[in-house]
């Protein structure tokens, strides 16, 4: 888990863009009927823009309330570590998935109608056990182990420099 402000971009920036690219995919498979191989390259024009707003989102809002909430539940130290995650990774997809099936109805579907709420509701609806099983099951775990490798190298190496330094 991130231990600096740096970490905590770094992981966020990472954790947006497998979901959204994950639920990007999904989307697009949901409105042409079924998964094709040009949806992996198609979603990758909607992840800017949608990575922007998740990871606005995210920072701001839904991953500060997620960590709030989860850290009444659950004490750090106290309780096991994965009682926290889960419920950090639960309450983020539980908030996430309405706010992003908002944005996705307003920019990329036919939605500029009377029908709005109701097609953002169905998006929401359809949406959410994809994004609470492709958080649990395929974008936390991958995250936090591609972030675990990459900050275990510069822990291990900070922690050589410490070595050295009062060995020195």
């Amino acid at each position: 888990m991130p231990q600096t402000k740096k970490q905590e971009i770094v992981y966020t920036v990472m954790m947006v863009c497998v979901m959204v690219y994950g639920m990007v995919c999904y989307n697009i498979a949901l409105d042409v009927g079924g998964m094709q191989n040009f949806i992996f390259a198609a979603a990758l024009s909607e992840l800017p823009i949608m990575g922007v707003i998740g990871f606005l989102l995210d920072t701001f809002l839904v991953g500060p309330a997620a960590m709030r909430i989860a850290m009444g539940w659950f004490t750090p130290g106290k309780d096991k570590q994965v009682f926290l995650i889960a419920a950090i990774s639960c309450l983020s997809a539980w908030m996430m998935c309405p706010l992003m099936s908002f944005f996705a109805t307003l920019l990329f579907k036919d939605s500029h109608n009377a029908q709005f709420f109701a097609i953002w509701v169905q998006t929401t609806v359809m949406n959410f056990p994809m994004a609470l099983l492709w958080q649990f099951f395929a974008a936390g775990p991958l995250v936090r182990r591609i972030f675990g490798l990459l900050f275990r190298e510069n822990a291990d190496k900070s922690s050589a420099t410490e070595m050295e330094s009062v060995q020195g």
